[in-house]
């Protein structure tokens, strides 16, 4: 089993309805995909002063669960993937920071 954990961070603050559209839309095309086993997603908590550190801060979380390597390269192809991405950049640019492994203890 494989985790793919995405930090993702907006450049600008999005309105709460937004950010639902964001997390839903990459969430519907993922599951067309076919190979989740699990899909999480949660908003960031903000600590006082973290601006001041110099590090991809996250707007929210987002992370899948797949079988192996193999579903999740298929996940990464996913149809309509590209499309859903080009369109929230257009919108509201953002930047991801993601690690692939095993199940946290």
């Amino acid at each position: 089993m494989i985790n793919h954990t995405m930090i993702v961070s907006f450049a600008d603050p999005l309105p709460d309805t937004e950010l639902d559209q964001y997390l839903s839309d990459i969430e519907r095309v993922l599951r067309e995909s076919g190979v989740l086993q699990s899909f999480t997603a949660a908003r960031h908590i903000p600590v006082p002063g973290e601006e001041e550190i110099p590090a991809l801060i996250a707007t929210a979380i987002v992370q899948i669960t797949v079988a192996d390597r193999e579903a999740l390269g298929k996940a990464f192809a996913a149809p309509g993937i590209e499309e859903v991405i080009h369109h929230w950049q257009a919108r509201h640019p953002y930047k991801v920071g993601w690690a692939n492994h095993e199940p946290l203890a």
